[in-house]
């Protein structure tokens, strides 16, 4: 049980790490590549506007002394400024250092100009023949492979400017495996810490366990004592009396609590997983221990119908397999309504299923998952004869669990029925 637990402690630490890791990536991913973007739109504005036919605004500037753009003229005939006076130095410097394809058509879609920014990456051939597929989607702006594009209306032509992206991407890339490699360092190192963490965190609920058990188990060797003396005094005083009502009560109550006793054990050891275990051929196990509840059952008015996969072996101690049978059937004679007991054992994938209902009152739902508590019974159980107490299906359930398998309980068309799923060795 709580190997589960530590388990789920770790999960739960290293999968919170894993979703926060996985956010803040997307996040530093999508943020980067948004202000990039917008970045790469601005100078593919900038360079829009410093755009002729004759010159190619992203060559490097001229000399001192030379104009370092062409003046264009506003339909008034005033003189427009230099763009450039008005843009920072930074966005300056990072305009001059990118890449710029543009080219340009006439109203015939006839190629006047092509700006090749860098020949040895991209020919003229490949530059025309992608700002004519550019100009055929119809599309302002957009993406094409690594090129982000912007088509413009001019006066003298339709300009496809485009800006190379390459680098960008490839930064990007490099800062997502970077972010990855040492994330997933430090998962490892969290994944570490998380099991000492866990450790730490179940060896108070381990150690209060191991202390509940031992006191079950040291409770219930001490009260054998004073048991077996009651009923050795309860037999000489009938001895010497004769019978009465109140020695008949006394002996009553001796039995009962002498059988309350002996299922506390029966569950302390049922909890304890240092038992030895062994290869058990189950199907024949189960198949023993129903014989025995054949008579049982029919003179308390049922009768057990089995079917059992044969060869079924599983890896666990006999005492307590057995144990596990004879409680389900026990328990489906108890608190079932007479009639048929159905018992199957079969193989599903690498499982053995054991399974017996029967008929019975309506259990409710809200019912169902406090069955296998310990002391838990159902209004319909409490008019027994005296010799249940709510253990047999806690035994049950700690049988199943020190075996490494599961047990269910449910109700359907009028029938309980209690699964218990064990792996095959």
């Amino acid at each position: 049980m709580f190997k589960k637990t530590k388990r789920k402690i770790v999960f739960a630490i290293v999968f919170s790490l894993l979703i926060l890791m996985a956010v803040t990536l997307s996040v530093i991913y999508l943020s980067n590549r948004i202000a990039l973007r917008h970045e790469n739109e601005a100078m593919l504005e900038m360079y829009v506007e410093r755009y002729t036919l004759d010159s190619d605004p992203a060559e490097p500037k001229p000399e001192p002394g030379k104009p370092s753009f062409k003046p264009s003229t506003k339909p008034d005939g005033e003189d427009q400024p230099p763009p450039d006076l008005k843009t920072p130095d930074k966005q300056e410097s990072a305009f001059h250092l990118s890449t710029f394809y543009s080219v340009a058509f006439d109203e015939n879609g006839a190629v006047l100009s092509v700006h090749n920014g860098n020949e040895e990456l991209q020919s003229e051939e490949t530059l025309v023949d992608l700002a004519s597929s550019i100009l055929s989607r119809g599309r302002q702006s957009g993406t094409s492979g690594s090129m982000l594009y912007l088509v413009t209306q001019r006066e003298d032509c339709t300009l496809v400017a485009m800006i190379d992206s390459t680098i960008t991407d490839n930064s990007q890339s490099t800062l997502i495996r970077q972010m990855l490699l040492f994330g997933s360092l430090a998962t490892a190192v969290l994944f570490v810490l998380s099991i000492f963490i866990a450790r730490r965190i179940v060896r108070p609920l381990e150690e209060n366990d191991r202390r509940q058990k031992r006191f079950i188990s040291d409770a219930g060797h001490e009260l054998k004592t004073p048991i077996a003396v009651i009923s050795a005094n309860s037999e000489l005083l009938q001895r010497e009396i004769g019978s009465n009502e109140w020695l008949a009560n006394i002996d009553y109550e001796n039995e009962r609590m002498s059988a309350l006793v002996k299922q506390l054990l029966q569950l302390s050891r049922a909890e304890n997983d240092d038992l030895p275990k062994e290869a058990v051929d189950f199907s024949a196990l189960v198949s023993g221990e129903t014989l025995p509840f054949e008579s049982y059952a029919f003179e308390k008015g049922y009768e057990i119908v089995s079917e059992i996969t044969p060869d079924l072996t599983v890896t666990g101690n006999s005492m307590q397999l057995r144990q596990l049978v004879s409680i389900l059937l026990d328990n489906a004679v108890a608190h079932g309504i007479a009639g048929e007991i159905r018992l199957t054992l079969q193989r599903e994938k690498h499982a053995a299923v054991l399974s017996v209902s029967n008929a019975a009152n309506d259990i409710g739902t809200e019912q169902l998952p406090h069955l296998f508590e310990r002391f838990y019974r159902t209004d319909e159980a409490r008019t027994d004869d005296g010799a249940h107490y709510g253990l047999g299906l806690s035994i049950a359930k700690a049988v199943v669990d020190a075996h490494g398998g599961t047990i269910h309980a449910e109700y359907k068309n009028g029938r309980a029925v209690f699964t218990a799923v064990l792996p095959l060795q």
